[in-house]
């Protein structure tokens, strides 16, 4: 059974972003095709909750390959950009230094629950739920619209 949205994925707005792709490539490492996101919504310190979406396109680099005809953006890769949204969080929020690399520990209870096809906005929500000195957890879900089409537990080590 889905869980419960962490908030109303319906009720954002895109118009004011918190982060844009270039505030994320200052804080994050990925490069190139694994780059997973495209702006950050909400991202306050203070709280436990990040917002952040990444825009699916049919001419993303997986499109033509990952179900030729269909295009379905893939599980692993809505498991990454959930997880990257979740490391901006955790580098702003506990303020890492730029040296800190922050590797995929691992998920837990991942479910996909609906399809992603391009055009849509795939919307991601983490919320903080345990931080330690070189580990971090968030839950995240994942969003078409008001469809949940993932949710997972996200694991993050700093090495």
């Amino acid at each position: 059974m889905p869980s419960a949205p962490l908030l109303d994925p319906t009720t954002i707005d895109f118009s004011k972003p918190a982060a844009t792709r270039e505030d994320l490539l200052a804080v994050l490492q990925q490069r190139g095709r694994f780059f997973m996101l495209d702006g950050v919504i909400e991202c306050d310190p203070q709280s436990k909750l990040v917002v952040g979406y990444k825009d699916i396109r049919a001419d993303d680099w997986w499109a033509a390959d990952h179900i030729p005809g269909r295009p379905i953006f893939p599980g692993a890769l809505m498991i990454e950009a959930a997880a990257q949204l979740c490391c901006y969080h955790y580098m702003k929020s506990c303020h890492a230094g730029e040296e800190l690399f922050v590797g995929f520990g691992g998920t837990d209870g991942t479910r996909f629950r609906g399809v992603v096809q391009p055009p849509s906005r795939l919307v991601l929500v983490g919320e903080m739920r345990r931080v330690r000195k070189t580990l971090f957890t968030y839950y995240a879900q994942g969003f078409v619209g008001a469809e949940l089409v993932f949710e997972s537990e996200i694991m993050g080590v700093a090495v």
